[in-house]
């Protein structure tokens, strides 16, 4: 991203806070998330456990992780959600 005031190496840290702040929540429903890699100021994820396959989780990534991350690090931040079935496109 042109004017992103961060490298991904710099997002790595800030994004893992954030990403451990909302694990627990994910975890009361029996779900969790994993990180694949941050590329261009994206945040590639893959949902895991009761939170795979649900109808709720495009949901809880728009709303409860996304915005979380573009509050604490930056607004033009964003969220992927790479399925189980797909291969990690960062490598």
């Amino acid at each position: 991203m042109e004017n992103f005031p961060f490298s991904d190496e710099e997002l790595k840290d800030p994004v893992n806070i954030v990403i451990e702040k909302v694990r627990p929540t994910l975890h009361l429903d029996g779900g969790d998330i994993s990180v694949l890699g941050i590329k261009d100021a994206k945040v590639y994820v893959r949902l895991e456990g009761a939170c795979h396959g649900c109808p709720s989780s495009s949901n809880t990534l728009k709303y409860a992780i996304e915005r979380r991350l573009k509050e604490e690090i930056h607004p033009d931040i964003a969220i992927i959600n790479v399925a189980h079935d797909t291969p990690n496109p960062l490598g």
